[in-house]
């Protein structure tokens, strides 16, 4: 089942297409990372201002310096021992579409630890977009059961995993990392 769901959802993000997928917080709407038409679908389906950015995800720290020009070493020991989901905006974002960079040249980077978006990046080679699954200004939602029809209705691909577990998952702490080790929590 699982490795059915990452060939549909490959096969999608490979296309140019947006995805509803499940995450280690909660369920995130996706694409290639390198794709800005991709990205532009879903700023528009979301209802989003292009000037509040995506994060992206990536199966491992490995790869940390492929997409952020200088990573402070804190960065990866903060992944390690971080007892939730870690989002770390960094600066020097470089190698994916100029559509997530933030305008101070950012980018908040999260190395997920959920088998289908850990294979689904592996096959992908690239990072995945992943941004709430809900219209701006409307609540996240906490599990695949509040995810609005719009959004279901409006993406190329919803993953047929997980959707009937009600387990309430939170958004992922976030922290802002400067290329000397100085960090601010945006959310905790």
């Amino acid at each position: 089942m699982l490795r059915e769901e990452v060939v549909k959802a490959l096969k999608i993000l490979q296309e140019g297409g947006i995805i509803l997928y499940p995450t280690d917080t909660i369920w995130g709407i996706g694409c290639d990372a390198t794709n800005t038409d991709a990205v532009k679908k879903i700023y528009k389906l979301k209802q989003r201002d292009e000037a509040k950015s995506m994060i992206i995800l990536l199966d491992t720290e490995n790869k940390l310096e492929s997409y952020i020009s200088e990573v402070p070493s804190i960065a990866y020991d903060l992944i390690e021992y971080a007892e939730n989901p870690l989002t770390l905006v960094m600066p020097g974002a470089k190698n994916v579409s100029p559509a997530l960079i933030n305008a101070d040249g950012s980018i908040g980077v999260r190395v997920v630890k959920h088998d289908f978006c850990q294979q689904l990046i592996q096959r992908l080679r690239k990072p995945l977009v992943s941004t709430s699954a809900n219209i701006s200004g409307k609540p996240s939602p906490l599990y695949f059961g509040q995810v609005d029809q719009d959004i279901i209705d409006g993406v190329d691909y919803v993953v047929d995993l997980e959707q009937h577990d009600k387990e309430i998952k939170q958004p992922s702490t976030i922290m802002r990392l400067q290329p000397d080790g100085r960090f601010e929590f945006i959310r905790r």
